[in-house]
């Protein structure tokens, strides 16, 4: 009877726990031909959270990513942005996000303004709002005295500062970053998250991201989840992923979940197409 009554109050947590949630997965799953790139996954992020989404080259976290972002629909599963079905849902779940993606995505031929300003254009920001709104992003990222300059004169940093920047001019609920440190050097990675952190904590922005960079995820997230073979393996606090696998770090966890074995990049699809559908996109618009 007592088993029975903390499995209802369990139910009922986790009910409430997903309707307070500003990403729920639950059971989701994608499926290429007979291929499962991810399969059955299910977790939770809170309103103003940094969760950190790990695994190895083709464990499913980029096919995770573009399904959370409406590039890919789910095979089965229900997936949510604050509120909003991903696959019922688009354009609203789509306002709810901005992207840094792995690959870049910025167009060389235009200065930091008017990538900004095109951005504007497309998510249809009124224009009395644009140019304030730009200015204080453009402050934010420190590249303000930079505005006027073309994007081919940026070192990767510099970009990957506007990226984020760019990002953030709807002002989404969520924004997911797909390995956004990759090649930065350590000063510029430090920057960088200290902006990620202060979103976090002063606009209580929910962030989601990928790394390869176990320090990041151990330093900056609140809580992580580790898929592997398309199956969320484990997810917690550090402290509670040590604890679940015997081990003293971040590190010896993440090995001893995933093993120490070299990995493809597995996983169907990347991010070309999309980024060649935004830079046709941006030609028209010019």
């Amino acid at each position: 009877m007592v088993d029975h009554i903390q499995n209802i109050a369990l139910d009922v947590y986790s009910v409430e726990l997903v309707e307070k949630s500003i990403i729920s997965a639950q059971e989701v799953t994608k499926r290429f031909g007979g291929f499962t790139a991810v399969d059955a996954i299910s977790f939770e992020v809170q309103k103003g959270e940094i969760f950190a989404f790990l695994g190895p080259n083709g464990a499913g976290k980029s096919t995770t990513i573009k399904m959370m972002t409406t590039m890919l629909r789910p095979s089965s599963g229900l997936l949510k942005l604050a509120g909003h079905d991903v696959t019922k849902e688009r354009d609203a779940a789509r306002k709810a996000f901005g992207i840094v993606f792995q690959d870049p995505s910025l167009d060389e031929e235009l200065s930091a303004y008017e990538n900004m300003d095109l951005h504007a254009t497309l998510y249809s920001i009124p224009k009395q709002q644009r140019a304030d709104r730009i200015q204080e992003l453009l402050e934010l990222v420190e590249l303000w005295g930079r505005k006027d300059s073309m994007i081919k004169t940026f070192s990767g940093g510099m970009r990957r500062r506007l990226e984020i920047a760019r990002g953030l001019l709807h002002e989404p609920k969520i924004l997911f970053l797909d390995e956004p440190t990759l090649g930065l050097d350590t000063q510029t990675r430090n920057l960088m998250w200290n902006y990620v952190k202060k979103l976090s904590q002063e606009k209580g922005m929910t962030i989601f991201f990928t790394t390869h960079y176990l320090d990041e995820a151990e330093d900056v997230a609140d809580r992580i989840a580790i898929i592997d073979h398309g199956s969320i393996v484990a997810r917690g606090t550090t402290p509670e992923l040590c604890r679940q696998t015997g081990t003293k770090t971040l590190e010896a966890a993440y090995l001893k979940l995933t093993g120490d074995t070299l990995r493809d990049d597995a996983e169907t699809g990347n991010n070309d197409g999309l980024n060649a559908r935004m830079a046709r996109r941006n030609k028209a618009l010019r």
